[in-house]
């Protein structure tokens, strides 16, 4: 779907930290505008962000639905020189990027819930999608994209209850440009690191230290809807989950489980 243009506003952010920015009233989705992009052409390093989004979605095509101008709403075209297989450290960075970009900004430290989504005592402040482009064996583009709850009342009703808006955490305003230009500094620290295996091990460490999922016990649903349960132990160097008994798990959908 493409942008519309009806209403189109840009803000004073034309390129931040290496990433051309263009900012939008609304959008069906920036995650499919961007993949559009990316099929089309050779762009990358672009960042589309919307006040709103109309079809915006989530993990398995869950839908999400942020009151205008409530989240931080962007998706990032990137063409990493990785394999297939750890595409998915992607998400990782950003994760890491905005975990650091609340960190520095408000005041507020959230911890990364295994594999795509920051947490604040088990309230869901920010959820990551990635989607690639592939062709054969190589990686083409990565587009990721990240809805982060900035303004209270701007997770959908149907999971506030589960979720968290940044400025409810800090007591102030948080100026969403000045998170974006923040967030998009780190990710491109991270991306910087990602093409080699060493700063892959780095990117890796990182989210140990910060995770919100190793040392509980949790309950994963995988693609074919069959549910593991056990303690989450580590991530491996290649950033899947290891349960209990050196279960693998690259893939899936994780609760995290009452310890009482």
């Amino acid at each position: 779907m493409a942008v519309r243009r009806i209403g189109v506003r840009h803000v004073d952010m034309n390129e931040v930290a290496g990433y051309q920015v263009e900012w939008v009233s609304e959008s069906g989705s920036t995650n499919a505008d961007l993949l559009a992009a990316a099929r089309r052409g050779p762009d990358t390093n672009r960042v589309l962000v919307a006040d709103y989004q109309s079809a915006g979605r989530g993990r398995r095509g869950r839908t999400w639905d942020a009151a205008p101008e409530s989240s931080l709403l962007f998706s990032v075209l990137t063409r990493p020189e990785i394999p297939v297989a750890v595409a998915h450290l992607v998400t990782t960075a950003l994760a890491l990027g905005a975990l650091e970009a609340c960190d520095s900004l408000a005041g507020v430290r959230p911890g990364l819930k295994w594999p795509n989504d920051l947490v604040v005592e088990d309230r869901k402040l920010a959820g990551v999608l990635a989607e690639s482009v592939v062709a054969g064996d190589r990686l083409e583009a990565v587009v990721v994209g990240m809805g982060l709850n900035v303004r209270t009342g701007a997770a959908p009703s149907e999971v506030a209850d589960t979720a968290v808006a940044l400025e409810d955490l800090c007591g102030s305003a948080v100026d969403r440009r000045e998170l974006l230009a923040s967030v998009l500094t780190r990710f491109a620290y991270w991306m910087n690191q990602i093409e080699a295996a060493a700063g892959q091990a780095e990117l890796v460490d990182s989210a140990r230290q910060e995770s919100a999922t190793l040392g509980r016990r949790v309950s994963v649903e995988l693609s074919d809807g069959s549910v593991l349960e056990g303690l989450a132990e580590d991530l491996d160097g290649q950033g899947a989950l290891i349960l209990e008994g050196g279960v693998r798990v690259v893939e899936g959908d994780v609760v995290h489980l009452r310890s009482d």
